[in-house]
């Protein structure tokens, strides 16, 4: 098979990772890719946003199966665009990403699907959300509507907070146009868990899930990012819950997408909260997460590449997957700057030195080789380093092995992964 994989993360390193393993694999492409990913793949110099060049590529070259990392290119219709050419594409159509794509949207279809979820309303005037603040309190939760790379979420724990919020996010636009409108939600207290399962449009297959670290500090301090670190297996997600999302969330959320006529084919990623009264949703997203994506692929022992097609083509039903009996850490490194403007340029050290600890896996997420051959950081969350053990605390040693090994002083990482399991 003729795979392109679309994307240039650390979750595009990590599906390369695992897609080149297949025996099933004739060539792997992936647009734009980075350093890490270019040891894999062949990296294409196409933005995972430019929708025609993708599939000109793709139709081009061949390609059997179009893979979606982020959640962007599958908004804007990259999935449209390759059934229009008839090439598979792992990923919902762009009004299937719209679970994604609107908090708003994503509400009502669990309303609709009688999916458990906290209490929301949804304004596109800053003083009618003011007044709405002023009616329940804190804490409360205010989110962007629109895409805004995992940064759209502020959980306030005072009036103030929340406020400040509203401001930021409909009067300054820190999001653009992804702050029109906000959703705020009532505050849900507990763990919170990622769930992914992959879809055909009408069946659907547990995938597993994964703890991920949202706040940038130690102990869960400081603003929200797009996920410092994550574990799995998380014992506080048992099997008893698994089947209890897949049954009162999954399932019915694909009834309610097909009964719209958006029938939703790829991987449906639900952030839970485990209540005191039982799992509710958070959001769902429309792609792997990242980092829980570089923690769960690592476990796999399945070909992950046939389970991708078999979903694009909607043939999901008699399919299971094999897990190794292992634990998965991922502790992501940093520039300095992020989650706010990171410093990007400076040069990162010892990555051989780190990848030859046993267990350990490196993925790129925001690098760059200069010409001298040297990687330097290019955004914000910049390496993932993963660490499988025999148990939890096995792991995060290794994860953190790893990361001592590698030399970069302008990079930052939590040094507390895995905490709540340990």
């Amino acid at each position: 098979m003729r795979v392109l994989v679309v994307g240039g993360g650390g979750r595009e390193h990590a599906l390369c990772w695992a897609i080149a393993k297949s025996p099933r694999l004739g060539k792997l492409f992936c647009a734009p890719g980075n350093p890490g990913i270019a040891e894999v793949a062949e990296c294409v110099a196409i933005g995972a946003e430019d929708i025609p060049a993708l599939a000109a590529f793709a139709m081009s070259q061949k390609i059997d199966l179009v893979v979606a990392g982020p959640e962007a290119p599958l908004t804007l219709g990259l999935a449209d665009a390759c059934a229009a050419l008839g090439i598979p594409c792992f990923g919902p159509s762009a009004a299937a990403a719209q679970l994604e794509g609107s908090k708003a949207f994503c509400k009502q279809v669990a309303d609709a699907a009688g999916v458990p979820t906290a209490a929301w309303a949804r304004f596109e005037d800053a003083d009618a959300a003011r007044a709405y603040l002023r009616d329940k309190g804190a804490p409360i939760v205010v989110k962007a509507d629109g895409l805004a790379a995992g940064k759209g979420v502020v959980v306030a724990m005072t009036m103030a907070e929340a406020e400040a919020a509203i401001a930021a996010i409909m009067e300054d636009r820190i999001h653009g146009s992804a702050g029109a409108a906000v959703v705020i939600e009532e505050f849900l207290e507990g763990e919170e868990v990622s769930f992914f399962a992959l879809c055909d449009g009408t069946e659907a297959l547990a995938f597993g899930a994964a703890q991920d670290h949202k706040r940038v500090g130690d102990g869960d301090t400081g603003p929200n990012t797009g996920g410092m670190g994550a574990y799995s297996p998380a014992p506080a997600f048992t099997n008893a819950l698994r089947d209890e999302v897949m049954g009162r969330f999954i399932r019915p959320t694909l009834a309610e997408m097909a009964k719209r006529g958006a029938p939703f084919r790829g991987v449906l990623f639900a952030g839970l909260m485990l209540t005191a009264s039982g799992p509710k949703l958070i959001e769902y997203n429309v792609r792997f997460g990242d980092p829980e994506c570089e923690t769960l692929l690592p476990l796999l022992r399945s070909d992950l590449l046939p389970v991708l097609l078999a979903a694009a083509s909607g043939s999901l039903a008699s399919l299971t997957l094999d897990w190794e009996a292992a634990h998965s850490l991922v502790v992501i490194l940093a520039a300095e700057g992020y989650p706010g403007t990171p410093r990007r340029g400076t040069e990162i050290r010892g990555l051989e030195r780190a990848a030859a600890i046993p267990g350990v896996q490196l993925f790129h997420a925001g690098t760059v080789r200069d010409a001298a051959g040297a990687v330097r950081a290019n955004g914000g969350r910049v390496l993932a380093v993963q660490a499988s053990g025999e148990t939890l605390a096995a792991a995060r040693e290794a994860a953190y092995a790893a990361v001592d090994a590698i030399d970069w002083p302008e990079g930052f990482g939590r040094r507390d992964i895995g905490w709540r399991a340990l």
